[in-house]
């Protein structure tokens, strides 16, 4: 401690020294030891320090006062409250003094010591203390009107303080409004807005009355209207205060609106402005209250958007006429009607451009108004599009951008098919207005004005993204606009990009056929551009050439354009850019896609060009920065159509494609994979045993649980490997097999994953080879099941790996359709023998299950009684794996097993839940034709149990009831909807059960249906049963989270009942040692 007062003392006698390079020094050394966290001063250091620094804020030299006030922050949290009070206190005096510079150096340390004080929510009583002292010196200041610059820094900091201490000074709420109401009248516009500003951060935080205070008189002023220019303030602040707390305003604004909508008709252009962005704030920040509202602010944005009293715009006729002339007379008429309109005083642009923001605000905030839009608003927009105010016309373009992108499709899968029908209505509308809106644009894309040339094209990217192909008929009209601005020297580099940027669009989202009469004149710019210096407008350049190489040549479809004349203005350009190795890593990897584009499409064309264009992609290979994008055009370049000869590179390139195998990057080593699988597919007869054997040592270690993607694609490659090369697969080693049967046993395998190594088993099983045969392959994916009957391990497999094991050895069996009927005949034998374990009886029956699904295994006789015996079994599992087998052996033969089925069920009332089981997998897995014949029979019995008091049973028979319905719906749907009618509670929960298992997260025939009735099932939240009303709101949850559009037209009758099932009922509290538990512990989520 003695030591820091030291040091504090030393620089303390520095800073009154006369050389203020000195005291410049000292004062940056004691912000450093503030800054510091340890530091603690005691209470003579506090006293010297504050004195020193209140000091130096009036030093001759400003970089010492600079420092000083820098210094106030730190030191607010190292000295006592008193001391602070200290500095508050001289600050406040000097914010009065007559000297400007020391005012000015005084409201930047208070703020620098409001920025510092901490919240009040730390407990800290200081904040309030010192706020009380700062707020009445500054309603004071504020309130005398005596010196303008010290009531603008005074309500700068009042709006400071406000903004971050609001709750702290709800004390001075009252004075503080008193001293800002009259600021609002101050003959000084400054004033007025600053006033409006602190008034804004005031109703963050103030009471209810003092919002209600406040608000009577801003309506009282308005209604007064005193002066035009009081009048804008009042409607200004209106907007500021509702800009920061709509939420408070909304209940007032049936006051307000009229009186803004009277205004408007005021003549006075800033008046109206200021209106305008009333609304646009109310629109934005109070949705609901403004509803009402809506069409009469629509009105009045439409008639003053228009609004140009002192310019007559040409009328269609005189365009053409002057269409007609020549440039020069055209220029010098420009010039005249420029200088005849230029009007200093004409402010009716501000107006306009505050109708187009409340327009946009109204377009981005109502959806549900589309239609309207495109009827009333949207062909207005069109027709202001030839706006002569560059910055009006820049919000016009951005308010129809807005309505573009509410017209976009919902590209989702919780947006239900059934929803498109209404949704088509817009887009249809938009359709027949794109001619209206090409012929107001396409001559804006040549003139001189880039910003307006900016906005068309942002605009007509945004029409082409909603609506793919609309612009089809329209491209002759477009093209010269795009050529001029990607070759007119004048136009800046941002503009460039954005043509460039629309062009790529235009390309992806059009048929190749119309741009055929104009590759002519769209290619010699574009390739310009690849040659530009700035990288931007290069890498924007070589993606438009991408997409210019599949319009050209499209190989997926026939076409009679002809390609080879554009091939030497292509390949030269983009040649060049591959090349250099000096350029931005962005140009560099567009310049590889780009490559492996035109090869792919135009491969044929480039003759003695093509080797040293492939040798470059091997260098390009070699080198880690660009090694993925080169994979990715290698790819591309292999599966071309052309059958590019690849042979120059597969030997030095196999190889080294290989080497990825091991590196550390996910993303290189799936390219990689996917690369060699094409490369394996199509050039086989161009790679050596050796070249797939480098590849091979490095397969195993891919293979592993800790990333099934990468598992299933490496996978994927090795069934092609069995496939086009059966001879070396006897060369994988141990350790790929080894891997691939652990990743079988592991109980993370499903998807896929798992569907890859069922092919690989089937096509390694059909290459014949000795070591891997059926027997050798079937022995080591069931091996650790079978040894775990003795060995008594049975607990290293999960649940899961049976089912996995079951599906390859199904898949092994149907690939060697002679082994199929031995190994069925050892599974029912293995499930006989009492002395077989749990596990194996599991296993196969899971295998007689997945065998029989696509199998008939009618044969075997006795398949039936094994099953049912296994119903008695005192292993669940094993019990639940026969209930499977039962209903995936029936899939596989309907005729003989579904009617013996149904007749168990009706017959046997202790093995009912178990065959319900297999009834479900009957009816989920078999196709609605095969199932048809029985449906009638199958409802009948699921009736008869959807009453049994066994809650697991009635949630299987739902199940099937909802899955059976799906084969029939509109049938079906009407009988379940019947049952609701039901006196039973059971029979209704069931009924209501059954329809959330209709409901599935993709589109199906039964939405529409569904949609029209789902209303009835949920009246059932209002059911006196507390039962059907928890499965009510269970079946409501389903409906929100998989296809919300089932139910958003009834959210206003639902939702009050959804409601009433929160509140806590005492007759549902049960007393459990000693706490309260409620039944009612449904999940709201």
């Amino acid at each position: 401690m003695a030591s820091v007062s030291y040091h504090i003392s030393s620089l303390l006698e520095k800073m009154t020294s006369t050389d203020k390079d000195f005291r410049f020094m000292a004062t940056n050394d004691l912000m450093m030891e503030l800054q510091k966290d340890s530091i603690k001063l005691d209470e003579d250091s506090e006293k010297k320090v504050v004195k020193m620094l209140l000091k130096l804020l009036e030093d001759k030299n400003g970089e010492v006062q600079n420092l000083a006030v820098k210094c106030l922050g730190p030191l607010v949290g190292k000295v006592k409250e008193y001391q602070v009070e200290t500095i508050v206190d001289t600050l406040c005096t000097n914010m009065l003094s007559d000297k400007e510079q020391l005012r000015d150096i005084s409201s930047i340390g208070l703020k620098t010591v409001i920025s510092e004080l901490p919240p009040a929510s730390t407990g800290s009583t200081m904040t309030a203390n010192v706020c009380k002292k700062i707020t009445a010196q500054l309603t004071g200041a504020i309130g005398k009107q005596e010196d303008v610059s010290v009531q603008l820094e005074a309500l700068d900091i009042l709006s400071d303080m406000l903004s971050r201490l609001g709750g702290t000074l709800y004390s001075f709420h009252s004075s503080i409004l008193n001293c800002l109401l009259p600021q609002l009248t101050s003959p000084r516009l400054a004033v007025r807005k600053r006033a409006i500003i602190a008034l804004g951060h005031l109703v963050l935080t103030c009471s209810g009355n003092i919002f209600s205070e406040l608000t009577e008189h801003l309506l009282a002023e308005l209604k007064r209207n005193e002066s035009t220019s009081t009048t804008r303030t009042y409607i200004q602040c209106v907007a500021g205060i509702s800009r920061q707390a709509g939420h408070r305003i909304g209940e007032h604004l049936e006051k307000i609106i009229p009186l803004i909508v009277q205004y408007c008709n005021v003549e006075d252009d800033e008046l109206r402005e200021y209106c305008f962005q009333a609304f646009e704030s109310f629109v934005r920040r109070c949705p609901k209250e403004i509803d009402p509202h809506i069409p009469n602010v629509m009105g009045l944005c439409l008639k003053y958007i228009t609004f140009d009293p002192n310019y007559n715009y040409d009328n269609e006729e005189e365009e053409e006429e002057e269409e007609m002339m020549e440039t020069e007379n055209g220029e010098d008429e420009e010039q005249e009607s420029d200088d005849e309109y230029s009007d200093d005083d004409d402010i009716s642009w501000k107006v306009r451009r505050s109708a187009a923001k409340c327009l946009e605000a109204i377009v981005s905030s109502r959806h549900d108004l589309l239609q309207d839009f495109y009827k009333t608003l949207s062909p207005v927009l069109i027709s202001r599009f030839k706006e002569r105010e560059e910055n009006v016309k820049a919000d016009i373009f951005s308010a129809y951008i807005s309505l573009l992108k509410q017209t976009l499709p919902i590209q989702s899968w919780l947006h239900a098919s059934d929803a498109s029908g209404k949704d088509d209505v817009p887009l249809t509308m938009l359709q027949n207005q794109v001619p209206k809106i090409v012929k107001a644009l396409h001559k804006q894309l040549k003139e001189k004005s880039i910003k307006s040339r900016q906005g068309c094209f942002s605009l007509l990217t945004e029409l082409a993204n909603v609506l793919p192909g609309c612009l089809a008929d329209h491209i002759p009209a477009l093209v010269p606009g795009i050529v001029f601005s990607l070759a007119d020297k004048s136009s800046s580099s941002n503009m460039r990009i954005d043509t460039l940027s629309f062009l790529h669009v235009l390309l992806c989202n059009h048929q190749p056929e119309v741009f055929h009469p104009h590759i002519k004149s769209l290619l010699p710019p574009v390739v310009t551009c690849i040659g530009d210096p700035f990288y931007k407008i290069t890498s924007e350049a070589l993606l438009v050439t991408q997409q210019l190489v599949k319009v050209i040549r499209p190989l997926d479809k026939s076409c009679t354009f002809d390609a080879k004349p554009y091939v030497k203005d292509l390949f030269p350009g983009t040649l060049k850019r591959l090349k250099a190795a000096d350029i931005d890593q962005e140009v560099k990897e567009r310049a590889i896609s780009c490559m492996g584009q035109i090869i792919y499409h135009l491969g044929d064309h480039l003759s003695t060009d093509l080797q040293p264009t492939l040798k470059i992609f091997l260098e390009r290979l070699k080198n880690e920065i660009t090694r993925l994008t080169t994979v990715k055009a290698l790819t591309l370049i292999a599966s071309s159509p052309l059958k590019i000869d690849l042979r120059p590179i597969l030997g030095e390139g196999f190889p080294i494609l290989a080497s990825f195998l091991r590196k550390n990057q996910r993303a290189l080593k799936l390219s990689t994979l996917t690369a060699l699988d094409i490369l394996v597919k199509n050039y086989s007869d161009s790679l050596k045993p050796a070249m797939i054997e480098s590849v091979l040592t490095e397969l195993p270690a891919l293979i592993t649980e800790n990333d099934m993607h990468v598992s299933q694609v490496a996978i994927m490659f090795l069934t092609t490997l069995a496939k086009v090369y059966p001879s070396c697969i006897s060369k994988i080693s141990g350790s790929v097999l080894a891997e691939i049967f652990q990743l079988v046993h592991s109980p993370l395998l499903q998807g896929g994953a798992l569907n890859a190594i069922i092919d690989f088993f089937q096509a390694l099983v059909l290459t014949k080879t000795a070591t891997m045969g059926y027997s050798e392959l079937m022995k080591q994916l069931t091996a650790p099941i079978y040894s775990s009957g003795s060995g008594g391990a049975s607990v290293t497999l999960h649940k899961q790996a049976y089912y996995s094991v079951a599906k390859c050895v199904a898949a092994l069996s149907s690939a060697c359709p002679k082994e199929a009927p031995a190994i069925v005949n050892q599974f029912i034998q293995d499930v006989k023998n009492p002395k077989s374990s749990s596990a194996v009886k599991v296993l196969a029956f899971l295998s007689l299950a997945e065998m029989g699904r696509t199998t008939n295994l009618s044969a075997q006789r006795e398949l039936k009684t094994v099953i049912l015996e296994a119903f008695t079994s005192p292993s669940e599992e094993v019990k639940s794996a026969a209930s499977y087998a039962l209903g995936n052996i029936s899939v596989g033969n309907l005729k003989e097993y579904l009617p013996f089925m149904l007749k168990e069920i009706g017959s046997q009332p202790k093995r009912q839940y178990l065959l319900l089981h297999s009834l479900k997998e009957v009816i989920s897995s078999s196709p609605a034709d095969g199932l048809k014949p029985y449906v009638e029979d199958i409802w009948a019995l699921l009736f008869k149990h959807c009453e049994c008091t066994e809650e697991g049973t009635r949630n299987v028979v739902a199940e099937c009831l909802g899955k059976l319905t799906l084969v029939n719906p509109s049938e079906l749907l009407p009988r379940l909807k019947k049952q609701l009618s039901s006196g039973s509670p059971h029979a209704r929960s069931t009924v209501v059960t059954a329809i959330k298992f209709t409901i599935a997260d993709q589109p199906q025939p039964i939405d529409a249906l569904l949609k029209g009735c789902i209303g009835d099932f949920l009246k059932t939240l209002q059911d006196p049963d507390l039962n059907v009303r928890r499965v009510a709101l269970a079946m409501f949850n389903s409906a929100a989270h998989n296809k919300p559009s089932l139910i958003r037209d009834l959210l206003n009758a639902v939702l009050p009942s959804l409601y009433n099932e929160t509140k806590v009922r005492r007759e549902l509290i049960r007393e459990k040692w000693g706490h309260s538990s409620t039944q009612w512990m449904m999940a709201l989520t």
